[in-house]
């Protein structure tokens, strides 16, 4: 038991970072659509890929171990609902987040091609672009809200879903 604050701190600080590079990499990536601004939309896709690679992939190895051996040493049984559903919703935001890194490679990659000047003209770029986006958004939107569901339940522990 002497280890689990330990790992603790480490889940809460693997969770912060999970949840703060999402957020802002949903601000800038929201802000850089907003502008309509293809090299600006570019440049932050690329960003938001590359933090999503440097810290999201590193916290989402992180956050399941620390919390299996915090579960093992507190003594919880696997089984609890709110653990079970912590998990489906773990693996739900993690559906979500896959297709978002290859929809903000695609943005990028179209809105380079855009800028190169290539075969890809301006309304069929904005087109693709939309279509894109408007899938980033929904998805982002299921992950924020599954992921603040999965805080709920590690604050709370409900052992009933109802």
């Amino acid at each position: 038991m002497e280890y689990y604050f330990y790992l603790k701190l480490i889940h809460i600080l693997s969770s912060t970072v999970l949840f703060g590079t999402g957020l802002g990499s949903a601000f800038y990536m929201w802000r850089a659509d907003r502008s309509g601004d293809v090299s600006i939309i570019a440049m932050v896709a690329k960003n938001v890929v590359f933090a999503d690679w440097l810290f999201t992939t590193l916290t989402i190895i992180i956050q399941p171990l620390t919390g299996v051996l915090m579960i093992y040493l507190s003594g919880y049984p696997f089984s609890a609902h709110w653990l079970l559903v912590s998990q489906v919703l773990y693996i739900f935001i993690g559906l979500c987040w896959i297709p978002v890194v290859f929809i903000q490679l695609k943005v990028a990659a179209l809105a380079e091609q855009a800028l190169l000047g290539s075969r890809l003209l301006m309304t069929e770029w904005s087109y693709r672009h939309r279509r894109l986006m408007n899938w980033w958004y929904g998805l982002g939107v299921l992950a924020f809200i599954a992921t603040i569901a999965v805080f709920y339940f590690m604050v709370f522990k409900p052992f009933t879903l109802f």
